[in-house]
């Protein structure tokens, strides 16, 4: 898609935001934004901010009393948008997959065949890093499944568990952010879409995804830094030199004791964390077999570029084929498939609700004239060169300090969105920055969902490996800032 392309995808939602202004663009309009941020690093609820911050802005817009019948409204108006039925079906149904591979323990039998190839502490830690790079369809799949496959053989040859859930943390989020067939993509084309920022040729926003995936840079860097990490170029830091020592000069790890992972501040995304764990713990983790993994992997994949991106009859062929698979090997009743199938779906609802409530809120800020004040009030003082450097820094703090990488991205868009084309910035490069300050928070934060996972899948102490990581997670977030100066 051609820059003028997008300028002109982008300038009709704009013009269509000024026609639903219900009042006059004015100041009032940064209130409900103001709501959810603070509501967000409060109560960690990114869901609950969105919603009261919709509820703030349609109290300017009316008595209490319409305000309730008209965020009804708006709530119905947004459910019956086919992008949000989409997302429904798509995000569930990529849940109900990962269901049924985390199940067979197929990526478990990455760890047996790499105990043949990883015959010392670089080769052990390059494994680890090889299947986090493989296991790139979800965040959770990924953090879990690489931590407890490899953490038998990294404590063979004395790899501390910090390092090893470094490894693990750096290759969840960021290389699920750059692969255009996983839940984050899904999760932001929707968003994309909903935002007007993706054209009419793209119904599913992972086209427009696909164009930003160079100018995710932060992710790019964080899994740079992991074999120069391993390799020694790039040197131990601080905390970490500290457990490399400890564990090179112990007998051998142990299991981190219970309270590890689960001594972390509470989420909105406890409820998908929980359920995946159960499905996690419920796993074939000694007989499972590794082409009961890569072959639907390879199915979807296959099928997503048979359909020309279009992921709901990948995954519906995906399906087709991978049930009647295991089937044939016994695996598990069918009525237990449909019922894992069915849990699985439920772990995405988090997602699913994050996704209705940033619509609404979307729906208020256009009646009150939100990206229009902010166009009137900041595009005078903004560079197209500026921006996408100031987008980074600013959502990257924001999703630092709430935990939050997807609410925060949806909060952000319609504000940053409209500013971007205002400015004539680089729309690519703009989603990128976005991409990659959500990446960072969910890799940063000491208490996201995706180092919790981490953490617990690596049995490493939670604050242990949030300490550790963090020095390497900056450097690579101060190297994408000056990169987004550069490019831009």
């Amino acid at each position: 898609m051609s820059a003028d392309e997008t300028l002109g995808s982008l300038a009709e939602p704009v013009a269509a935001a000024a026609e639903a202004a219900a009042v006059s663009p004015s100041a009032i309009s940064l209130i409900p934004p103001i709501v959810v941020l603070l509501f967000a690093i409060w109560l960690k609820r990114p869901i609950l901010a969105l919603v009261l911050g919709a509820a703030s802005g349609l109290l300017f817009l009316g008595s209490p009393k319409d305000a309730l019948f008209n965020l009804g409204e708006t709530s119905v108006r947004v459910m019956q948008d086919e992008t949000i039925g989409w997302l429904i079906l798509v995000c569930g149904g990529f849940g109900a997959l990962i269901a049924l591979l985390v199940h067979t323990g197929g990526a478990f039998a990455f760890g047996r065949m790499a105990q043949q190839y990883a015959s010392g502490r670089k080769p052990s830690l390059f494994m680890t890093y090889l299947l986090g790079l493989i296991i790139f369809i979800d965040d959770y799949l990924n953090a879990l499944t690489v931590g407890e496959t490899m953490k038998r053989i990294t404590d063979k040859y004395k790899v501390s568990r910090e390092m090893l859930a470094y490894v693990v943390d750096s290759t969840a989020a960021p290389m699920c952010v750059l692969v255009p067939i996983s839940t984050w993509a899904i999760f932001f084309g929707g968003l994309l879409v909903a935002n007007g920022i993706a054209p009419e040729t793209d119904p599913n926003g992972i086209k427009t995804y696909i164009t930003a995936i160079p100018y995710m840079l932060y992710a790019w860097l964080a899994l740079i830094m992991v074999p120069l990490v391993i390799l020694g170029i790039m040197p131990l830091i601080g905390p970490m030199k500290k457990a490399e020592l400890a564990a090179q000069l112990s007998s051998g790890n142990v299991d981190a004791p219970a309270e590890t992972a689960a001594s972390h501040t509470h989420t909105s995304d406890d409820f998908a964390v929980e359920a995946f764990e159960e499905e996690f713990d419920a796993s074939d983790k000694k007989g499972g077999k590794l082409y009961n993994f890569l072959l639907p992997m390879l199915m979807l994949i296959g099928f997503t570029i048979w359909f020309e991106a279009e992921i709901w009859p990948a995954l519906i062929l995906t399906f087709i084929l991978t049930i009647p698979m295991y089937m044939a090997q016994r695996l598990m009743p069918f009525t237990e498939m449909m019922e894992l199938m069915m849990h699985g779906f439920k772990t995405m609802l988090p997602a699913i609700c994050t996704v209705i409530a940033a619509f609404t809120f979307k729906d208020v800020c256009d009646q009150l004239g939100l990206p229009l004040y902010v166009i009137e009030n900041l595009a005078p003082y903004m560079t197209a060169q500026m921006l996408p450097a100031l987008v980074f820094v600013a959502m990257a703090i924001l999703a630092f300090v709430t935990g939050s990488s997807w609410g925060i991205f949806a909060v952000s868009i319609p504000i940053v969105m409209p500013l971007a084309v205002a400015v004539d910035a680089n729309i690519p490069l703009v989603i990128g920055a976005l991409l990659s300050a959500s990446s960072f928070g969910s890799q940063a934060c000491f208490y996201s969902d995706s180092t919790v996972l981490a953490a617990q899948g690596s049995g490493c102490n939670l604050m242990s490996h949030a300490l550790t990581q963090f020095p390497y997670a900056f450097i690579a977030a101060v190297l994408a800032f000056v990169g987004f100066i550069v490019i831009a």
